[in-house]
């Protein structure tokens, strides 16, 4: 597959065909050439570039891969309307975008409106090359700006090194955490003081674990190992250097396709050894969560959601209740108006929205990168997806930091929920490390 992407990128009628279609455009416009490659399926992660911009989104039950390498264009923002400045520049680059076929943008943003440590805190962009392989059929898009169509082309080769994907390497003696846990079950009991007060019904709580290895971690293994373990996941990624975001995430934050919107309500888990879904806890939790969602989309839809019974949902070896609501939005709604209603759902934050968002930052709730924030794929005809940005591990050289989150309500035990974030936790630890076979002789230090 390699051969006939570098066949495209080298090809004279490549170049004439971009020309073409940026004929008359501004010389700002974005301008998307996409060409068919093979047939097959790949999950493209041989090309994950180490010094340049990626995006990586990868369904592999559906067999759909993608990755972006490079920005044509991209914007960034941050603070209380952030999303709304990603929704205008992208409607500037939609009014003139010149392309022959179906043409994305990534976009991903942080949890906090304020954080932008170490990655920016809200980021949209068309990517310079677009890999696909979807249902079997593989396709590379090229896009530039139209006045600089010749300046791209002769970038776009010295982004296709094939750097080979490392092994997993080994990880130092864990340090000890008692402090760490024990600190973070008083957050848990703090919260559970004002649950009973009445001053909030649920707060969603993050801790983080970081792994120190002898070698760099490599973003295409810790992928790969994503992939053959979460296949039902959206498994997703953003990189520029260092550090890498990387992921695999059970929910949906928002779908739009034409007027017909789906969201997710997932909410309750359950791990071998834990509580079963069908406790109250996690009853009460993923209750909230529907209720939260279709009262943030009720502005948007001519009709009231709709909200399907709660069913099981695998995400590796942990399981969540999940009902899918859906509902049809008045024409003009765009998917960043939706992201804005819906992000944080209680899920993520807690219940009521408002209330768990001012006890979060009176209590200095930190999460890093984009966690539990949005990653999400656009289309210019105003189509799109995004994700929210669970099980995710922040790469940086020899160090992972992983971070997971447990719904706190009332009646929760905090040794319970800290074993819920340690499963979660579990997770991205098993694509750090993956099993050593028997023919190899080897073995991970702990």
């Amino acid at each position: 597959m390699i051969h006939a992407l570098r066949r495209c990128l080298s090809a004279p009628e490549t170049l004439a065909r971009l020309e073409a279609l940026a004929a008359g455009a501004p010389a700002s416009a974005p301008v998307s050439l996409r060409l068919l490659l093979d047939r097959g399926t790949t999950d493209w992660l041989t090309l994950l570039p180490a010094d340049a911009p990626y995006w990586y989104r990868a369904r592999p039950d559906h067999r759909e891969y993608r990755l972006a390498i490079g920005h044509a264009l991209h914007v960034t923002s941050a603070g209380p309307n952030r999303l709304a400045a990603l929704d205008n520049a992208f409607a500037g680059f939609c009014r003139d975008w010149r392309r022959n076929g179906p043409a994305f943008a990534f976009a991903g943003f942080a949890f906090d409106a304020g954080n932008n440590t170490p990655l920016p805190n809200a980021l949209l962009a068309i990517p310079a090359i677009m890999l696909e392989s979807v249902g079997g059929e593989c396709s590379v898009t090229l896009s530039a700006p139209a006045g600089r169509l010749a300046q791209a082309a002769a970038e776009w080769p010295h982004w296709l090194a094939t750097p080979t994907i490392a092994s997993a390497p080994p990880q130092r003696p864990s340090r000890l955490e008692t402090l760490a846990e024990r600190a973070w079950i008083a957050r848990v009991n703090a919260a559970l003081r004002d649950i009973e007060a009445g001053r909030v019904d649920k707060i969603v709580l993050a801790r983080s674990r970081t792994i120190e290895a002898d070698a760099p971690f490599s973003a295409a293994t810790v992928l790969g190992q994503l992939l053959a373990q979460q296949p039902s996941s959206v498994v997703y990624a953003y990189g520029n250097g260092q550090p890498s975001f990387v992921g695999a995430t059970p929910e949906r934050l928002v779908r739009l396709v034409g007027q017909r919107v789906d969201a997710d309500a997932l909410a309750g888990t359950s791990w071998p050894g834990s509580l079963a879904l069908s406790e109250t806890k996690n009853r009460h939790e993923q209750a909230l969560v529907v209720q939260a969602v279709c009262a943030a989309l009720v502005p948007f839809c001519e009709n009231p959601p709709i909200a399907e019974p709660a069913r099981e949902h695998a995400a590796g070896q942990l399981l969540h209740l999940r009902s899918r609501v859906a509902a049809t939005v008045h024409p003009g709604t765009t998917l960043f108006e939706l992201v804005r209603a819906l992000h944080p759902t209680p899920a993520i934050g807690g219940f009521p929205v408002a209330a768990a968002q001012a006890w979060l930052a009176e209590h200095h709730e930190q999460r890093s990168g984009w966690y539990s924030g949005g990653i999400g794929l656009l289309s210019p005809d105003g189509d799109g997806e995004f994700s929210v940005a669970l099980r995710s591990a922040l790469l940086a050289g020899n160090t992972a930091e992983l971070q997971a989150g447990a719904g706190i309500v009332a009646g929760s035990d905090a040794r319970h929920e800290l074993a819920e974030t340690t499963a979660k936790l579990g997770t991205l630890l098993a694509a750090l490390v993956p099993p050593i076979t028997p023919e190899s002789g080897d073995s991970l230090r702990a």
